[in-house]
């Protein structure tokens, strides 16, 4: 640690004996033979009360924690072993800064994390939480800290859990925030480490749990509806083939069979449309339509669908669509033709279908002031309840599935409709006044959308 050969340490030793030296013959010289031991020895103790104090200072800069800004200040080897100290305690500073620093960026992560993060003592005390934990239980730093988790996370799943000790799997919990009209579900496991202490880790599944209710009802839906019109054509097929039919008969249960096929097709159809909606890529930018096209083709299907719906004896459907110079100007729309007409067609089509005898369809091309645009399909028709209209853009989703079956639905058009305008950069409006009818709009933004080609100036760029 200190080389006691080194040039200076040499020279003090010389000094200390030369000093040693001439006091011991100051003291023969006066004294005799014991003046000159007294005198050696008066210097020898001077010497060792020196360093004594030296020490003295070096002890009571160590006992209060060797502050680098608060060395002493001596000279000599003890200068050397303070100045050694202080570059040991500079050294260990240094690591012990990085250290936080390290752990700091590690709860910075943990606090950044989209999982909730608890880590609770040997008796299940909280020792500490992150931000998304504690939103996730409503848990306060100040109040909550050290507090046992079964008094703040009180559901009896938990308790059973907890209490249980098999940690193998995950419970699932409702949210602090959970309601029947917005679930929020959480999934919370444990994991022991250390002696004792526990892990707890929770994060929101409220998405895979409705998708996993969405698949289950999307399989039930799918079953049933195919089930419906199997068994009906089944029924028929077994009676043409054990009951002798008459001509008339036969042209009966035939017909009855090509109504129920034909419901089959549809649906078979628009789930066809719905997977080849999900699996292909963004509409391109580059092919456009006119409005006009899409709105006449929607024109002329809304005519011949009202024609089969109402009776020959009922009053008819009064369809309002707007005139061609309005449609002329519309201009064209940019995104997949076959896309557009179905969101178009169904949002027609479902109000001709749900309108009774009599009733009014008008169908409008609107411009807002920011450049986007909408279809607007606006009926007489019985209108919707306001608790189902967050819904009814489900897939499926029906308010009265027999009178949905009667009209020839399948319960996917409006899911159809949303998809494909959420693929288009815009979106579905409904609003609906119970008994007074209901209005669908297919917004579109204002990129997508310019003037007809045949309406440009010539000097347009």
């Amino acid at each position: 640690f200190l080389n006691p050969w080194g040039p200076c340490m040499a020279w003090r030793i010389f000094f200390f004996f030369s000093l040693q030296c001439a006091v011991a013959a100051l003291g023969w010289w006066l004294w005799g033979g014991w003046g000159a031991a007294v005198a050696a020895w008066v210097v020898g103790w001077c010497v060792v009360a020196w360093i004594l104090q030296r020490m003295m200072q070096v002890m009571r800069w160590l006992r209060a924690d060797a502050d680098p800004y608060a060395a002493p200040e001596l000279r000599g080897p003890w200068r050397e072993v303070v100045q050694r100290i202080c570059r040991l305690q500079r050294v260990k500073q240094q690591q012990v800064q990085s250290q936080e620093q390290k752990l700091q960026d590690f709860l910075a992560a943990l606090h950044a994390s989209p999982n909730g993060v608890l880590l609770l003592d040997g008796e299940g005390r909280i020792e500490w939480f992150n931000q998304q934990s504690a939103r996730h239980f409503g848990l306060d730093l100040q109040r909550d800290l050290w507090q046992h988790i079964g008094n703040l996370v009180r559901d009896p799943a938990f308790s059973a859990y907890d209490s249980a000790g098999d940690y193998s799997g995950e419970v699932l919990l409702n949210g602090r925030e959970h309601t029947a009209n917005h679930p929020v579900f959480l999934s919370v496991q444990l994991h022991p480490y250390g002696e004792g202490r526990r892990l707890m880790l929770s994060r929101d599944v409220t998405a895979l749990q409705q998708a996993e209710a969405m698949r289950r009802d999307f399989v039930a839906n799918v079953s049933h509806e195919i089930r419906t019109p199997l068994t009906v054509l089944a029924g028929f097929i077994e009676t043409m083939q054990n009951l002798q039919l008459d001509e008339s008969e036969r042209k009966h249960y035939l017909g009855l069979m090509a109504q129920q096929s034909t419901r089959m097709q549809y649906l078979v159809n628009d789930l066809l449309t719905l997977s080849r909606l999900e699996g292909s890529p963004l509409p391109s930018m580059q092919e456009w339509t006119p409005v006009a096209v899409l709105v006449q083709r929607c024109q002329q299907e809304a005519q011949a669908l009202s024609q089969h719906l109402i009776p020959a004896h009922a009053a008819p459907h009064t369809l309002e669509f707007p005139s061609a110079q309005v449609l002329q100007a519309a201009g064209e729309v940019a995104g997949n033709f076959t896309e557009l007409y179905s969101a178009f067609s169904n949002l027609v089509t479902n109000a001709v279908r749900y309108t009774p005898a009599g009733g009014r369809i008008c169908v409008q091309w609107l411009v807002h002031d920011d450049g986007s645009a909408c279809l607007q399909v606006q009926d007489t028709g019985p209108g919707i309840a306001p608790e189902h209209l967050p819904r009814l853009s489900e897939r499926f989703y029906r308010i009265d599935r027999s009178r949905s079956r009667d009209s020839g639905g399948t319960g996917l058009g409006l899911a159809i409709a949303k998809h494909v305008l959420q693929r288009h950069g815009g979106q579905l409006g409904i609003a609906s006044v119970l008994g007074q009818g209901s209005t669908f709009s297919a917004h579109l933004p204002a990129q997508r959308l310019r003037a007809s080609v045949s309406t440009l100036s010539p000097f347009a760029s």
